[in-house]
């Protein structure tokens, strides 16, 4: 069994900074690559940031400069660092692991539950 859980968001001014934090746990043998995504009211899920086992990022155009995606491997945890917050950034921020139990040959994605942060003065 593998779990993932998100924390860290809130109620913020635009302007502000938030740090999201997600570890995973239970019977991880490794974890390939991370990301978070973020989904709006009414709009589909997106992928926002993205890091690979070896540290390689990527972010979106919409929060490049801004957002900053990190890992703690020894943790099996990964951070969305997020500055200059903007009202369009409001969502529920769900994070994402490429995940192997033991005894499984495979890769598997898993999801946490979702963190809702809302930019606004």
């Amino acid at each position: 069994q593998v779990q993932l859980v998100a924390s860290g968001g809130g109620l913020v001014q635009p302007g502000g900074s938030l740090r999201l934090s997600c570890e995973a746990s239970g019977s991880i043998r490794s974890i390939n690559a991370m990301s978070w995504y973020r989904q709006a009211p009414g709009k589909v899920r997106v992928l926002v940031a993205h890091i690979t086992s070896y540290g390689s990022t990527w972010h979106s155009d919409s929060v490049k400069g801004r957002f900053t995606i990190s890992r703690d491997n020894a943790k099996n945890s990964v951070y969305l660092h997020m500055n200059s917050l903007k009202p369009e950034d409001t969502a529920v921020y769900f994070c994402n692991a490429d995940i192997r139990q033991y005894f499984s040959g495979s890769y598997s994605p898993y999801w946490g539950q979702g963190t809702q942060v809302i930019v606004s003065s």
